[in-house]
């Protein structure tokens, strides 16, 4: 995994203070990286047209123009003039080399690099900026954005309009502002710039929020012959008025390797598959719980509170009051998409807000409950999965739009619980969980609206 941070001018300062590496030559390397992409992915005659904002990312943007200049047919675009002194220095530079600077802009670019407000954009953008982007979305040329963007804050959130990217460069260290949900279909892919130092020593301050990889995934492989059913867990998934939800959890258990899985109920759902055992009551050697997944009122809660086991509570859990007393308890995960968490929010009395004002900030409404509920581990569907426990933030990016389909959260349900069954701990297996799930959805080869809950099954039992 890799860290991620809130703000990275605090590890900028620290390369001025403590290395006497200044802001100008951490801004040569960061045009470096993105001067680099373009000399290895672009041929020598497309043209180039490069939008400066009036600040330093407007600068880095000019310092591309310098490095790039006689390589490249380039335009400089400065709709908003030159206001920091970085920025004034690098354009006299780039008017000494005889960079082309100029006065409009038309179609017919190759290559479009934006450069306007980067990650210091904190107030929505004014009319110009709003036009001058409309207008270069609409331009068919690759889309390269410096550092993030422009038009998404230092938040994530888009006020009105942002810049969409193929690929977005980003400088020195990963931002949080990376990974909302809004920002997921404007940056294209995300190509970390080195600003002159190794990552090691650029990023040195502890972080708290870090961005999941197809390496952190530890799948239940079995390696141990001296073993039995007994020896990968009894997952129990309670069943309640929609059937079809908890059978569809306790399928996904079984497959993901856990030895034994009943479903409980007070009848026997209908068409239950051969391989799945059925009780009234929870089993004695019960080792995880999946729960909520199409629940209703159809359950009395009061027997499962009693109980002192690894529980997965999803979907209609996150409307019942009850939620507050599983949340005393250790060995926890909830598993809510943003209306259910917003209910929960409000159950929890952290936050009265819409889903909309939650999106706008789901990594503070996540480490908000984190902080009220340190040993409850909480993953957040959405664009990006964030999995939130003891005020640690764990972002799952991979996930596709394949996954946007009832009985989806379902599978994820059952895949925890039967991690947790065989051993894992409520984060490990959350975490390696949502990646197979993610992860599946990737391997997906048939049209992207097409997927079923059972189809994505299969897919993570070959992964």
């Amino acid at each position: 995994m890799q860290n991620v941070y809130q703000e990275v001018g605090s590890l900028d300062h620290h390369c001025y203070e403590t290395f006497n590496l200044m802001e100008d030559i951490l801004m040569e390397n960061a045009a470096r990286g993105i001067s680099d992409y373009i000399l290895q992915n672009f041929n020598r005659e497309q043209s180039i047209l490069i939008l400066c904002g009036m600040g330093n990312n407007g600068a880095d943007g000019v310092v591309i123009a310098r490095h790039l200049h006689l390589d490249y047919p380039i335009s400089l675009y400065l709709p908003f003039g030159a206001k920091s002194p970085m920025m004034q220095l690098q354009l006299d530079r780039a008017k000494l080399m005889g960079v082309n600077i100029v006065e409009n802009i038309e179609e017919g670019y190759d290559i479009v690099v934006d450069a306007l407000f980067g990650t210091g954009l904190n107030k929505p953008l004014h009319q110009n900026a709003i036009k001058l982007i409309e207008q270069v979305n609409k331009m068919k040329g690759y889309k390269v954005a410096c550092d993030i963007c422009s038009g998404i804050d230092s938040e994530g959130d888009i006020k009105n309009i942002a810049f969409r990217a193929d690929t977005t460069i980003t400088m020195g260290a990963l931002k949080k502002s990376l990974y909302s949900d809004q920002a997921k279909d404007h940056l294209g892919e995300i190509i970390l710039a080195n600003l002159g130092v190794s990552r090691e020593v650029y990023e040195a301050t502890q972080a708290n929020i870090f961005l999941l990889e197809e390496s952190d995934m530890q799948l239940p492989y079995r390696t141990k012959r001296d073993s039995h059913k007994g020896s990968y867990g009894h997952t129990n998934v309670i069943v309640g008025d929609k059937e079809g939800a908890g059978v569809i959890s306790a399928i996904s258990a079984l497959k993901f390797g856990s030895g034994l899985v009943s479903i409980i109920s007070p009848t026997k759902p209908s068409n239950l598959p051969l391989y799945l055992m059925h009780s009234s009551t929870i089993s004695p050697n019960c080792s995880a719980l999946a729960l909520g997944m199409g629940l209703g009122d159809a359950y009395d809660l009061q027997e499962v509170l009693e109980l002192d086991i690894p529980m997965v509570l999803d979907a209609d859990m996150f409307y019942q009051s009850e939620v507050l007393e599983f949340l005393q308890k250790g060995n926890i995960v909830l598993t809510p998409h943003p209306k259910e968490f917003v209910s929960l929010l409000k159950l929890t009395k952290i936050a009265r807000i819409t889903v909309s004002e939650f999106q706008r900030d789901r990594f503070k409404y996540s480490s908000l409950f984190s902080i009220k509920y340190p040993n409850v581990v909480l993953l957040l569907k959405g664009a990006n999965v964030l999995i939130t426990y003891q005020n640690k933030t764990y972002i799952n990016t991979l996930g596709t739009a394949t996954l946007a389909k009832g009985g989806s959260g379902d599978v994820l349900a059952g895949l925890i619980a039967s991690l947790i069954a065989q051993g894992y701990a409520p984060l490990e297996a959350t975490i390696s969980a949502s990646l197979a799930h993610a992860l599946a959805s990737i391997k997906y080869n048939k049209n992207s609206y097409a997927m079923t809950p059972l189809e994505l099954i299969e897919i993570i039992t070959s992964l």
